[in-house]
């Protein structure tokens, strides 16, 4: 049974090509549509608060819808609805659906100029109507942030007819005007128009729109002059780079088992020569895309290299409830990680408390390691030998995340955000705060403080015999810099930077975020 799913122009469901009757309940069908676009597991948990967050039972509720869409979905050969007592998935590997289609075809940059043009009356439909949900949060949340990254994908269609060979000029301006409408802070956008209509010859709409655009980015604190439109046009070209939501769609999401059973989720984007990065307090493999934190870091990184990362047992899509959580345990999952995804050799980047996860595997395996990268790290948790206030004060602070981690006043979780990214703006602190939360439970949280208050690997670094470099934002208020360069002077021949930042985590948008991606492709490329 073929099965496809449409979800422009409103959700539809077909097997063998007929339409299927879905349920009238509107939630389930919002169930189908997020499981299906978002291809991946959920824990139950999860599903309940973001779909059925008042009813009474909403575990049975889950269940029921649950058991509607399993006959619509599923033929005697082929269960693509699977669930267990933790989690739900929809096996997307057989299942056509209209979006993820558009996406994939988009990745030619040899299509059509009537192909284009069909793409941009297809996303012109809108995504998922009438499957909005406002009193459930996460879930519209979520069906926002997917309708915007349709904006920018229709915007970007518009910004490649804007630039087509096989386009008259005329029809080249009005897609130029459309991709300039869409995103008026895009210097490529406003580069393409003033091009266009310097190409057809328009000088006075060319004049009065230069002075206009001018004002407009220097108000906005961006960089672009009509003068100097064609070094921007070449900066910012579409086909320059993938996005984010796009590096999302193409990495491949798998779980592989430790060695006591625990699941780890782990996850594979970009070609070229392996980095891995060790897991570190918290991420989600999927919900890192949208961190203003990690998602730019990420696809840099992922535009050269294979990529891989993977989620701590405990937190993100690996097992929550899980016996061990360890030190120990943490190394043994980056070595099942890096054995399930047949690496031999590798650039291993820790950051945080990864990077003591990193320095372990790198002593234990010298011959994998290629290079060895720490941002932010530390060979000492706070208990060696801290004093009497500090071990207070730490202990409170873990009280605390004990009572208030999953409350929705997020008072409790800001004790953090503040430390790890002191000049994030509201937005980004309320982005870092619910990410967190989202994560990881209370309790989990609390083991999470504790292991790492007791990481001590002072006496491996003495050990370390492979190409290090130690990063460290010079102005870091959780783990002081000082830190940072007792580790690099303690590893034999190893390299210190020091980064303009007070952040622990660098923001996308912070220039010490550039100068730390060039900074490990210039060491790996000399090393």
């Amino acid at each position: 049974m073929a099965v496809s799913i449409q979800t422009l122009g409103g959700l539809a469901l077909f097997n063998d090509g007929i339409e299927v009757k879905l349920p009238a309940s509107k939630r389930t069908r919002a169930l189908l549509a997020y499981l299906a676009i978002t291809g991946r597991p959920h824990r139950r948990d999860s599903l309940c608060e973001a779909l059925w967050e008042t009813p009474n039972d909403p575990r049975g509720a889950l269940r029921w819808s649950l058991s509607k869409l399993r006959p619509l979905v599923n033929s005697p050969e082929r269960e693509r609805l699977q669930a267990d007592r933790e989690r739900v998935s929809l096996v997307i590997t057989d299942i056509a659906i209209d979006t993820h289609n558009i996406a994939e075809e988009l990745q030619n940059p040899q299509l059509p100029a009537s192909r284009l043009q069909e793409i941009i009356r297809l996303l012109g439909t809108p995504f998922l109507e009438g499957l909005d949900l406002p009193e459930q949060n996460v879930y519209q949340l979520w069906l926002n942030a997917e309708r915007r990254a349709l904006e920018r994908l229709f915007a970007g269609v518009c910004a490649r007819l804007a630039r087509h060979n096989e386009s008259p000029l005329d029809e080249q301006l009005l897609w130029a005007r459309r991709w300039h409408e869409l995103e008026p802070l895009n210097p490529a956008a406003a580069t393409a128009l003033v091009t266009q209509l310097d190409r057809m010859g328009l000088a006075l709409e060319l004049a009065s729109l230069g002075a206009e655009l001018d004002s407009r980015f220097t108000k906005a604190g961006i960089s672009w002059s009509a003068d100097a439109r064609a070094a921007a046009d070449s900066r910012r070209n579409p086909s320059a780079g993938p996005t984010e939501r796009e590096l999302l769609a193409r990495q491949k999401i798998h779980f592989c088992k430790a060695a006591d059973g625990a699941r780890i989720a782990y996850a594979s984007v970009g070609e070229g020569a392996p980095i891995v990065k060790a897991a570190n307090w918290l991420t989600h493999l999927e919900h890192d895309w949208d961190a203003p934190i990690w998602s730019p870091l990420f696809r840099d990184l992922a535009s050269d290299h294979r990529f891989i990362r993977y989620d701590e047992r405990g937190n993100g899509l690996s097992d929550w409830n899980v016996s061990d959580i360890s030190f120990d345990a943490f190394v043994t999952d980056l070595e099942t990680v890096v054995d399930a995804c047949g690496v031999e050799q590798f650039s291993l980047l820790g950051i945080s408390q990864g990077a003591a996860v990193s320095i372990e595997y790198a002593v234990r395996y010298p011959e994998r390691v290629k290079h060895l990268i720490l941002f932010g790290g530390y060979a000492a948790g706070w208990r060696i030998g801290a004093s009497e206030a500090l071990t207070r004060e730490r202990e409170a602070v873990m009280t605390l995340t004990a009572t208030g981690w999953g409350q929705d006043n997020p008072a409790y979780r800001q004790i953090f955000s503040s430390t790890f990214m002191p000049t994030a703006n509201a937005e980004e602190f309320a982005w870092f705060n619910e990410f967190q939360r989202l994560t990881t439970s209370p309790e989990n949280a609390v083991r999470f403080l504790s292991v790492f208050a007791d990481i001590d690997v002072r006496e491996q670094l003495a050990r370390v015999k492979v190409p290090t470099l130690v990063i460290h934002s010079l102005g870091d208020q959780r783990i002081p810099v000082d830190v940072g360069r007792d580790l690099a002077a303690s590893i034999p021949n190893a390299e210190f930077v020091g980064l303009d930042s007070n952040g622990h985590l660098l923001l996308g948008r912070e220039p010490a975020s550039k100068l730390f991606v060039e900074t490990v492709r210039e060491f790996i490329a000399r090393n």
